[in-house]
């Protein structure tokens, strides 16, 4: 998969999650793919003070990028 496909089919994934999130009054937005692997994205309003942003971004937004792009190996949310 070329860097342009993976960074299409992460941005698929995000669309996919992003109702949910912004039903919560959130948002996603993708900052950066490292090395093919490693997703770093920033979590947007109702999220960024939500006491589990945690297990959404674990259980909700990397479940759903890695099946959209199964060699992403890791999915953090940058502050600012």
């Amino acid at each position: 998969m070329t860097t342009a496909e993976l960074t299409e089919n992460v941005s698929k994934a995000l669309d996919e999650i992003r109702p949910f999130l912004k039903s919560d009054g959130g948002d996603i937005t993708l900052i950066s793919i490292e090395d093919d692997k490693h997703v770093k994205v920033r979590l947007e309003g109702a999220c960024t003070s939500c006491s589990v942003n945690q297990m959404t971004l674990r259980a909700g937004v990397e479940t759903t990028i890695k099946k959209f792009a199964p060699q992403i190996e890791t999915v953090v949310n940058v502050m600012k």
